[in-house]
């Protein structure tokens, strides 16, 4: 499972380790526990600083596929359910690093929300290996622990535990559970935890209420290609930075598949969004993620509060946010998120093998996904609004070509179905007949586009009929001082590469705001005097 080069990497990675952390496997039976013992064994032998032990651990751990880390003996509250291989892996070493005495990369505000917890919290993540989504569900929660002796945080894979999915009927990841209740599922991520987490205890941000960081130039919000772009063009000005960030990288960290970011011929979306880290460190850029923005106070020196109870004080601002995933709007849609709705193709495939599903949208995003899982599910039936599909023709030529993709045009989704709690049909309607049919099915993906992420400027800027920011040429808002680009505005395509320009494009607009602002506050000072 492991290789040797795989192997040297770790000894390097372990080699700073402050403490020795020890994986803690349950005693017992299971046919996958020998597999599960020699990954950890070879894992082990790469440094004196981990070690293996095999325990009864008296009800701590779920099963003989169970392990939870020591650190110095001491419990982390970190446990993994299943061989935490594939996408996981990154999990597990950063579990280890973490528990060992690697800085945590979370910021000092949400350290101080997890730390106020008083309350015993067992949060359960069931995962698939094939998920790309997970480990930073698995990564946020392991923090979470590692933070708080009151937390405890399992990853528990699905594939594994087929009873314990199908009891709890799981059928989408990541499904978060605290303390057996069901916390989150459908699109989570490390910010929704910590927007569950603050609605579950309102308390927990009083201790942020009234800190600030110092005057900002330039305040981004956003932190996807738009974002970056922005928050670098401005750094690199010498002005002030910060960039408060949901969920950095955005929505492509959910696209697998790039092969238009000109001079970058191939690259996953988590591939960029490590990149666009990358770049962003390089500069003196001050980062807020995983957290939100909840009121904006206009004038000369604008005032940011966010989700956290903190606050920013800034001379400009650029709105970055993008957009996300729309929905149908139709009965059934939402009351089944997770249990047959689902919206990541990548993530909650292989929840479907050989079954029958639907993909809703016939552009590229629709295509992609119904190309994606045709490898995976029994068959796809794409379920097109408009009487031709309005994806590129190379990849409808592709579709075409699957003997398991069945394509319906001038479609009009009525309602999602189910039935003891899952989907089970889709009812649909023939828009030049009239007729009203009914398709048996087990999940529905739905891929009909974005929605831009404004709601938080309502008020605060104009906005078109659809939600966009209106900009002009220059990116210039509304409201003097504020800046949009990207996904969120009125600039038509919404590309990676479009948005990287117009982030440039929007730190140098403010830059040049910035210098005619100073101009005249000194004019008006001089007049004064």
């Amino acid at each position: 499972m492991l290789n040797q080069d795989i192997l040297n990497a770790l000894k390097g990675y372990f080699a700073s380790m402050q403490k020795t952390v020890t994986f803690v496997v349950q005693t017992g039976e299971h046919s996958k526990r020998d597999e599960l013992v020699k990954f950890l064994s070879d894992i082990a032998g790469v440094s004196d600083n981990v070690q293996l032990e095999e325990r009864d651990t008296q009800g701590e751990l779920r099963s003989a596929i169970s392990f939870l880390l020591e650190a110095d003996g001491e419990d982390t509250g970190i446990r993994f359910s299943g061989i935490p291989g594939g996408h996981e892996f990154n999990s597990m070493v950063l579990a280890i690093l973490h528990a060992s005495g690697t800085e945590l990369k979370i910021d000092d505000s949400l350290k101080g929300i997890i730390k106020g917890v008083k309350e015993d919290l067992h949060f359960e993540v069931f995962i698939s290996l094939s998920c790309h989504n997970c480990p930073d569900v698995v990564q946020a929660v392991n923090q979470f622990a590692l933070l708080n002796p009151h937390i405890k945080a399992e990853m528990i894979d699905g594939g594994l535990y087929q009873n314990l999915v199908e009891e709890r009927d799981i059928q989408g990841v990541p499904s978060v559970y605290l303390n057996g209740e069901l916390f989150a599922n459908g699109k989570v991520d490390a910010s929704t935890l910590i927007d569950k987490l603050l609605e579950h205890d309102p308390s927990l941000k009083e201790a942020n209420k009234g800190q600030s960081l110092p005057m900002q130039d330039v305040t981004v919000i956003g932190g996807g290609p738009a974002g970056v772009a922005s928050a670098i063009y401005s750094a690199r000005k010498g002005l002030k930075v910060a960039v408060v960030a949901h969920r950095f990288g955005g929505q492509v960290k959910d696209t697998m598949g790039i092969e238009n970011l000109i001079s970058v011929p191939k690259t996953t979306g988590p591939e960029l969004v490590g990149n666009l880290m990358e770049h962003v460190k390089d500069y003196d850029i001050t980062l807020k993620e995983h957290v939100r923005v909840e009121n904006i106070e206009q004038g000369n020196v604008k005032t940011i509060t966010l989700s956290s109870g903190e606050q920013i004080r800034t001379r400009s601002i650029v709105v970055a946010t993008g957009a996300r995933w729309r929905e149908l709007g139709v009965p059934g849609e939402k009351e089944n998120v997770g249990n047959g709705v689902a919206y990541c193709p990548h993530c909650d495939g292989p929840f479907f093998k050989g079954k029958d599903v639907a993909v809703i949208g016939g552009g590229n995003s629709g295509i992609e996904a119904a190309l994606d899982l045709a490898g995976i599910v029994k068959s796809v039936t794409v379920f097109e609004f408009m009487p031709e599909l309005k994806a590129d023709q190379v990849l409808i030529d592709q579709a075409n070509k699957r003997d398991n993709i069945t394509i319906i045009k001038n479609a009009a989704t009525r309602q999602i179905l189910a039935e003891n709690g899952k989907v089970n049909a889709i009812e649909y309607q023939d828009r030049a007949t009239n007729d009203v049919h009914t398709k048996e099915l087990a999940g529905v993906f739905v891929q009909i586009g974005l929605v831009p992420n404004s709601q938080f400027m309502k008020g605060v800027v104009e906005l078109s009929k659809y939600g966009e920011i209106v900009v002009d040429g220059k990116c210039n808002t509304s409201e003097p001082g504020i800046f949009a680009a990207g996904d969120v505005t009125t600039v038509p395509y919404k590309q990676i590469v479009i948005s990287m320009g117009e982030g440039a494009k929007a730190s140098l607009a403010a830059f040049e705001y910035l210098l005619s602002h100073e101009v005249v506050e000194q004019d008006e000072e001089t007049q004064a005097a």
